[in-house]
């Protein structure tokens, strides 16, 4: 991908609206049980994303950012708080926020046997996208990512790099508003991480809003415009680089996190989504199947 796409037939670039939030989160609580009894993993999170953003979720391993994404899914329940995706509540139109919302994760494999011009026309079936336009969004989404070599080989004779652009394709299949990433760079090497920064420059040249969840707070100051820094589940600074430097007096996202952290605290929250019993880790094929499995088709 070049960083000179500035626009893309695929979509139309949103124009940044500050008063009408993407993303809208409010009061959002999550407990756990455990023997020890109940177990707070996501204490009153609020937050909000704009089209044309894109915002850091940072924190340590355990912080809460991934459990806080599950409930932005719609994959998990919130004890208390609301969430709205693109204008829908998740918890009363779980499959209108499926089809607004993108999951990259580093969780996230390619059905091998599949090449990615099937892979990709597979996900536009279970979005119910039409046969025409499902096959044009392939093609153009084939020469943004510059796919046109190995669209047509299985998955499974692809190096990681290729893999991951497929990945990365799949992921804009059904032109989302909203795209969520979580821990996208976990396990790449330069070449991937960087593709992955031109991939969150694109989306917001788009005007999607996007969620960048990750504990490498020195890749979130290099792509991110606004930051919400989560500690033992509670979102405890938020703002742009400039306010939040203003607010610590710290230059570096690294040292105000650092700040926040008792010197005698183990890392993060002891049960997150990673921990908790029965909770798999984040994946787009489990999102997107979560709704087609039990049968629920628009």
């Amino acid at each position: 991908m070049s960083s000179s796409d500035t626009a893309s037939p695929l979509t139309s670039v949103i124009q940044a609206d500050r008063t009408h939030p993407v993303v809208d989160v409010r009061h959002l609580v999550k407990t756990f049980p455990s023997a020890a009894g109940p177990v707070l993993a996501v204490r009153d999170v609020s937050l909000q994303v704009f089209p044309g953003e894109v915002y850091g979720l940072l924190g340590a391993n355990g912080a809460g950012k991934t459990t806080t994404l599950r409930m932005m899914l719609g994959l998990q329940q919130p004890t208390s708080g609301t969430v709205r995706m693109a204008g829908f509540d998740v918890t009363e139109d779980p499959l209108a926020v499926k089809r607004n919302v993108a999951l990259v994760s580093a969780s996230s494999g390619l059905y091998q046997w599949l090449t990615p011009r099937e892979m990709m026309l597979y996900f536009a079936d279970l979005y119910e996208i039409p046969a025409e336009q499902a096959h044009q969004r392939a093609e153009m989404l084939a020469e943004l990512f510059d796919l046109g070599r190995f669209m047509d080989r299985r998955c499974a004779g692809m190096s990681t790099g290729q893999q991951q652009r497929v990945n990365l394709a799949r992921s804009l299949m059904h032109d989302p508003p909203i795209v969520l990433m979580d821990e996208p760079t976990r396990g790449l090497d330069i070449v991937g991480s960087r593709r992955i920064f031109e991939y969150t420059a694109h989306l917001r040249r788009l005007g999607k809003a996007v969620i960048f969840c990750t504990h490498r707070l020195d890749e979130a100051q290099r792509l991110c415009c606004r930051f919400g820094l989560m500690f033992q589940g509670r979102l405890q600074l938020e703002g742009t680089l400039p306010e939040l430097q203003q607010r610590t007096g710290r230059e570096h996202l690294t040292d105000m996190f650092l700040d926040l952290v008792p010197r005698d605290v183990d890392n993060g929250h002891p049960l997150n989504a990673e921990t908790s019993p029965g909770a798999p880790a984040l994946s787009s094929q489990g999102f997107v199947q979560s709704s087609a499995q039990t049968g629920e088709r628009r």
